[in-house]
């Protein structure tokens, strides 16, 4: 097993000799747990020809048993001390390539062309920024074949579940149409430094090329679809006639496009499923404006 990860004791030291002292602005909770950081590293799957986009380095705890399985790894970090003290200290294995950068700022594209093809993501995420880069993850889906990533639980239960749930929603339903989400582990406050006040758990997000897309679901607009699931569960107790009326539709026309698919007006958000509701934006879409004038169809 690598040795490249600090223990707890030089974590607190180096966090109060550098000044770097975990800067809550950047929900920084940093691994301290070798074995743990294996298994993470294990469950992923990595092949000996991937390239990993590791995202948020922190002190290393992920990066050298990435390096160990993988043909190289880019590590995104926002925090320069923490850059600093990696250059500086010069342990990480060659195949390592550092960036200072913000996760949310990353130009995906420029990313999958730099890995040689579509990403595959390893992250521990600051709870801060969870929802925006899963949306990010979905906006970007083409050019991500898989990412695994640590949230905090409360969210990574959203993105596993079951229609009818009050979990159910929005991540779940987007998520749900073009990719397969799997739980692989649960991890505890103990397992960090500083301790989260919530549990976490580690998810795998494998995005379906789009020619499977193709295959499972008719064509459709992602730019609708998320426009119409958002407006969905905008008010999740409400019927999904009252839903939708946010859209810029008048009530009967879209009683008449709910009838093209047989749902019911009086049909709740959350009872219906990812599948139905990539049905309704391909009736839907005709008729809503597009998006910053953007459309974007599956292929």
């Amino acid at each position: 097993m690598t040795d490249q990860m600090p223990k707890t004791s030089k974590v607190k030291k180096i966090l109060a000799t550098r000044g770097l002292a975990p800067k809550k602005k950047l929900g920084q909770n940093f691994l301290i747990n070798r074995n743990i950081a294996d298994r993470i590293v294990t469950l992923a799957g990595i092949s000996a020809q991937d390239v990993i986009l590791e995202l948020g380095v922190g002190f290393g705890a992920l990066t050298g048993l990435l390096a160990e399985r993988a043909r190289q790894v880019i590590g995104l970090e926002i925090d320069r001390g923490i850059i600093n003290w990696q250059q500086e200290e010069g342990n990480l294995p060659a195949n390592v390539t550092l960036l200072h950068q913000d996760i949310m700022k990353a130009d995906f594209r420029q990313l999958a062309d730099q890995s040689g093809g579509r990403l595959r993501i390893v992250a521990n995420l600051p709870y801060s920024i969870s929802n925006p880069l899963l949306f990010k993850l979905l906006d970007n889906q083409d050019l991500v074949a898989w990412a695994v990533l640590m949230l905090q639980k409360e969210v990574g239960q959203r993105l596993v579940a079951a229609i009818g749930t009050k979990e159910y929603g929005v991540l779940s339903v987007l998520l749900g149409a073009s990719a397969t989400v799997t739980n692989l582990m649960t991890l505890g406050a103990a397992q960090f430094h500083p301790r989260p006040k919530v549990d976490s758990v580690v998810v795998r997000i494998e995005f379906q090329p789009v020619p499977a897309r193709v295959a499972a679901q008719p064509p459709h607009d992602r730019h609708v679809l998320k426009k119409l699931v958002n407006a969905a569960f905008q008010q999740r107790r409400k019927t999904l006639l009252n839903g939708l009326a946010s859209l810029d539709l008048d009530r009967q026309k879209i009683i008449e496009l709910l009838g093209i698919v047989g749902i019911s007006p009086q049909t709740r958000a959350e009872t219906l499923s990812p599948a139905e509701f990539v049905n309704l934006a391909t009736v839907f879409a005709k008729h809503l404006t597009p998006i910053n004038g953007i459309s974007t169809f599956t292929k």
